[in-house]
């Protein structure tokens, strides 16, 4: 199993910055891939972005191209997700995911095993 817990969700203008963490415990010794999702209310889940278990190679949804930057730190088994030029588009809860295995990228929700609780982004016009 592995957990994971999210952080650094509020409420911030728009063409703000924040910048959310996501910490991974349990059997995370064997690598894994990690995503960020979102879902607005009322809309499916969304891929945000992605990172290979190594941190090699990264791939994000066409929304947030050029605005997000996904980052992982494995010594201390965080993901992290750096969101600049904030959109009122970008409202929703924001969601950790990861799925065991020295992987390449997935940006598929059915694609991974272990899912966080989600952090509130509201972004004000």
């Amino acid at each position: 199993q592995v957990q994971l817990v999210e952080s650094g969700g509020g409420l911030v203008q728009a063409g703000g910055s924040l910048r959310l963490s996501c910490a991974a415990s349990g059997r995370t010794a064997s690598g894994y891939v990690a995503g960020w999702f979102r879902q607005a209310p009322g809309e499916e889940r969304e891929f945000v972005a992605a990172i290979s278990w190594n941190g090699g190679s990264t791939r994000y949804g066409d929304s947030v191209k050029g605005r997000f930057t996904i980052s992982r730190d494995n010594a201390k088994n965080t993901i992290d997700l750096q969101m600049n030029s904030l959109k009122p588009e970008d409202t929703a809860v924001y969601y950790c995911a990861a799925v065991r295995g020295l992987l390449g990228i997935r940006t598929l929700a059915g694609q991974y095993e272990y899912w966080g609780q989600g952090t509130q982004v509201t972004v004000s016009s």
